[in-house]
């Protein structure tokens, strides 16, 4: 009987710790979220905002990733598929960002 305790009690240990982690996670979310409606009251130029709103999309994204879809402790196969799908996200952020910048049309037309 005093193991079966024993067992309830570390059991709940973990659960409060997943639960004070989940919590950190969802208030960086919030906060994140007023640092983006923040940012768009100031009056950046459209490549600089461009960059700091994909910046903080991207960390928000991680955080749910990681922590909410469990992605940090999934195997070394699923962490690099995610890491070529991150590439492959960073190359269409950055290449609208060409048009933007006074440069002109990436592709005359």
């Amino acid at each position: 009987m005093s193991e079966q305790v024993a067992i309830n009690e570390s059991e709940a240990a973990r659960v409060k710790e997943h639960l004070r982690v989940y919590l950190m996670v969802f208030v960086a979310l919030g906060v994140l979220t007023i640092v983006t409606v923040a940012i768009s009251y100031l009056q950046l130029p459209t490549a600089l905002a461009i960059t700091v709103a994909m910046v903080v999309a991207t960390v928000k994204a991680s955080l749910v990733a990681g922590y909410f879809m469990h992605l940090l402790t999934e195997e070394k196969v699923i962490i690099w598929l995610l890491l070529l799908c991150v590439a492959f996200l960073v190359f269409l952020f950055v290449l609208p960002l060409g048009t933007e910048t006074g440069n002109g049309p990436i592709w005359p037309g």
